[in-house]
């Protein structure tokens, strides 16, 4: 049992990675190299090696002749025997061949074919774990600066970091660890090259994956994304559950799980919006915190006009056009951006407008209705005043007329008893018209003046 040789290839398979059966194959890949310098032939000649205990044999096939010409193919009867008994003139024996016969030089080009294959089992096995990585985000280890770029160490191989995929002002120290996104690993003759961002849209969205756990379970997908590095990124999700807000799952309790993400981005600012089949309902999301009164998209020419308040343009354009920016790479349309305004002076607004003064008629006529209810009740109040005002009126109408009517009468001719209790039946009696007051007037004068007698007699004593 060749331990020694057993150790090293436990000890390679678990530092590099290196399965047994590759390292057993580059050994006999080695063995017939060193065999073909020593004899220049390997047409003859099989290596076996047992797996178990390492140990090897490299027999060499040759022919039993009488007299031997070519010693690497051929062998003598006699020497035959020691082998195989039973061989005869004419037979293959197989001759197992020393490696302590190799010469320095076929030894020294055997180790360099184990190591050789080492470092090609070891290249490629880096390059396939890190190829599974592609495209997904990985922790590192600032290493130093090389020019503007940045070297990180991802474990087992270094990562660029160049300065294209940095974001604008994002200083690095060495040991710092930092999460990067992998672009890109090639395959090259001095190992895997791996090439990281920090400034790819993906790198939120694997962030938010990393997060949130709807999203891994695939409750809530990320449908689109836009992003800005350094300054801010819109997000679109949409929840496959009814009873589950995709926005409220991403954001978390108190803003924890957003949070989270904003400070490993260094405070870039995060907008969650949710994400609509309809266009139009996506364009309005899309361009909050803004309020828009208006989307009028066309899903063919990939257009879209959008009408927003006059106070809410420059939030809706945004600082340097960014809100509209990131929202038109979110939908992938076209967004113009017109105030209510504009959209009025140029005529864009005739269909809103009129449905919004209908529904401004509809205000108003609910509000005179009101007014009008409210005035009927004052004006029923204002009969009844009247009405008490009109009785109290005529009350004192009937009053002066009775004053006038004894104003008319002669107090000289009029007997004062007479006229006393006329008085007093007048009081009690009251005429209903002008005639029959007038009447009865006559009466009472044609009376007084009838009787003198009756006159000195209700003459008031001194």
């Amino acid at each position: 049992m060749n331990s020694e040789l057993l150790e090293a290839l436990n000890t390679l398979e678990k530092e590099k990675g290196i399965s047994k059966d590759t390292l057993l194959e580059a050994i006999q890949q080695s063995l017939l190299q060193a065999y073909k310098n020593q004899y220049d032939r390997t047409d003859n000649v099989t290596v076996t090696i047992d797996p178990e205990t390492c140990d090897y044999h490299i027999l060499s096939a040759k022919t039993v002749v009488e007299h031997v010409e070519d010693p690497v193919t051929e062998i003598g009867q006699q020497e035959a025997f020691k082998i195989n008994s039973g061989a005869q003139i004419g037979d293959t024996v197989n001759v197992e061949i020393q490696s302590k016969s190799f010469g320095r030089i076929a030894t020294m080009n055997a180790k360099n074919v184990i190591l050789q294959k080492i470092r090609e089992e070891e290249r490629k096995s880096l390059y396939n774990e890190y190829y599974e990585k592609e495209h997904e985000v990985v922790t590192g280890v600032v290493q130093r600066y090389i020019g503007r770029d940045v070297s990180i160490n991802l474990g087992k191989v270094d990562a660029i970091l160049k300065a294209k995929e940095m974001v604008k002002g994002e200083k690095f120290k060495p040991t710092e660890r930092v999460k990067v996104y992998v672009l890109e690993v090639r395959d090259t003759p001095r190992g895997p090259k791996i090439l990281v961002s920090r400034t790819h849209p993906e790198l939120v969205k694997r962030l938010f994956e990393e997060e949130v756990a709807e999203i891994r379970d695939g409750v809530i997908e990320i449908k689109a994304i836009a992003r800005e590095a350094g300054s801010r990124t819109k997000i679109a999700v949409y929840s496959n559950e009814p009873n589950v807000d995709a926005v409220g799952a991403c954001v978390g309790v108190n803003g924890s799980r957003v949070n989270a993400i904003v400070d490993e981005l260094d405070g870039e600012k995060i907008d969650i919006i949710n994400w609509d089949e309809n266009q139009a309902y996506l364009i309005e999301n899309a361009l909050s915190p803004a309020k828009v009164i208006s989307v009028l998209a066309d899903p063919d020419e990939k257009q879209a006009l959008v009408i927003v308040p006059d106070y809410q343009l420059s939030l809706a354009i945004g600082k340097e056009g960014q809100n509209a920016r990131l929202a038109a790479h979110l939908t992938q349309f076209k967004i113009d951006i017109k105030s209510e305004t504009q959209a009025r002076e140029e005529g864009l607004f005739d269909e809103y407008a009129e449905d919004d003064e209908d529904d401004e008629d509809e205000d108003y006529d609910y509000d005179e209705e009101e007014s009008g209810r409210e005035e009927s009740e004052e004006a029923e109040s204002g009969e009844e005043d009247s009405t008490e005002t009109s009785d109290a009126d005529s009350a004192s109408a009937d009053a002066e007329d009775m004053k006038d009517d004894e104003d008319t009468t002669d107090p000289e001719e009029m007997d004062p008893e007479a006229g006393s209790e006329d008085s007093s039946d007048g009081e009690k009696d009251t005429p209903e018209t002008e005639e029959d007051s007038a009447a009865a007037n006559e009466n009472d004068a044609d009376e007084a003046g009838a009787d003198p007698d009756t006159e000195e007699d209700s003459k008031p004593e001194a």
